[in-house]
């Protein structure tokens, strides 16, 4: 059984420009309330179905997790702790998302009482412009009030979301973002590019052709500046766009890419369990609706043993070690190159995979052409 899981809180003070993730701005304390309801029934069905053996990881996202207000955040934390807590491994990793500005003492008091002890802060960029050009609601400010109520009430495991090729960001720009960042007492940071997703209002822009994105050269540019950066202030990159202090990498996300099954609980959450793949009901409405009768799923399939294989050689890629190649045989009784031979070949001479202590991994060179290797390993 999965020892990892996912929870997903969508609620939002407001849509940033950029994001299509499952998120809904509400003023309506009854439907935050009849979500944490339906969400508490998932939590009672599944693991009556599909009991853990031990939770190692758990990780709330969103959406905004903070957004809840201190009595909402208590009635959903004592509803986890009440279907999990005796699955907790000794060194659980209890992960909860934050927004700047809405994670005062007392609410962040009662999060570490009741179990989380790492917090996510979605900081996106350390230029007040440019948040606000990304639809953020906070400032700078909040992002150093947030850090530092989280530190006077004993986090110590906090990481930072950064962005880059963000509208008119420079090199300049995001070198001090992160000069900035590293001002902070943090242990982890992910930082990805922009992309532009649909139904967001940044495509809307982008199809007018008033984004004003840098060029692929600034944003490469960026992206080693970042590496480089990162390195030089002791956060290793263990993944294509995550950097952490020594023993500090993100265990919950490492689940996804080392392909291991995880609980996926909430409005339009993915979950892969017992060798079966599902996806949630994401409009609010319908998740609650199917939730009160039982599992909200609207999709779910078994993941074939060939999807498998690809699935562990690509999300395994994005990580700075690699594919373990001995892992890989014990789980499917045949080697990487058994299957994946000539492709494996052909991209090492290439110069953008290499064999390095029993793993399978991306050169430095290819690190910002990830995709493109990924995509040799899919069948037509």
């Amino acid at each position: 059984m999965p020892q990892s899981v996912y929870i997903h809180i969508p609620f939002c003070t407001n849509k940033c420009y950029y994001c299509d993730f499952n998120s809904f701005v509400t003023s309506n304390p009854q439907v935050i309330e009849d979500y944490l309801d339906t969400l508490d029934k998932e939590m009672e069905r599944t693991f009556a179905l599909w009991p853990p053996e031990k939770i190692k990881t758990i990780f709330v996202g969103g959406g905004t997790p903070t957004f809840l207000d201190r009595r909402q955040m208590q009635v959903f934390l004592e509803a986890v702790r009440k279907h999990t807590e005796r699955f907790w491994a000794d060194d659980l990793e209890f992960t909860m998302e934050a927004n700047p500005g809405t994670t005062d003492v007392e609410k962040l008091r009662l999060m570490r009482e009741l179990g989380v002890n790492r917090l996510s802060f979605g900081v996106q960029s350390f230029d007040n412009a440019l948040l606000k050009r990304l639809g953020r609601i906070h400032d700078v400010d909040d992002v150093y009030r947030s850090i530092d109520n989280a530190v006077t009430v004993g986090f110590s495991n906090l990481t930072i979301d950064l962005m880059f090729g963000l509208p008119d960001q420079t090199e300049e720009i995001f070198r001090r973002t992160l000069e900035l960042a590293f001002e902070l007492p943090t242990t982890h940071f992910s930082a990805y590019s922009l992309k532009v997703e649909e139904n967001t209002l940044f495509h809307t822009l982008y199809q007018k052709d008033q984004l004003p994105l840098p060029s692929e050269e600034a944003e490469l540019a960026m992206y080693l500046m970042l590496i480089e950066e990162m390195e030089a202030h002791g956060y290793r990159q263990y993944e294509i766009s995550n950097f952490a202090k020594p023993g500090y990498e993100s265990r919950h996300n490492c689940t996804y890419w080392l392909n291991d099954e995880y609980y996926g609980l909430g409005a339009g959450a993915h979950g892969y369990v017992n060798g079966e793949r599902h996806v949630n009901a994401g409009p609010l409405a319908v998740y609650m609706r199917m939730g009160q009768e039982g599992l909200p799923r609207v999709e779910q399939f078994a993941v074939s043993r060939e999807d498998a294989m690809e699935e562990q050689m690509i999300l395994g890629l994005r990580l700075r070690d690699g594919v373990n190649l001995a892992r890989f045989a014990e789980r499917f009784g045949v080697t990487a190159e058994q299957v994946f031979g000539p492709v494996i070949d052909e991209e090492v001479a290439k110069g953008m995979l290499e064999r390095v202590d029993g793993h399978l991994r991306l050169t430095k060179q290819a690190l910002p052409l990830g995709n493109e290797v990924f995509a040799r390993f899919l069948r037509d």
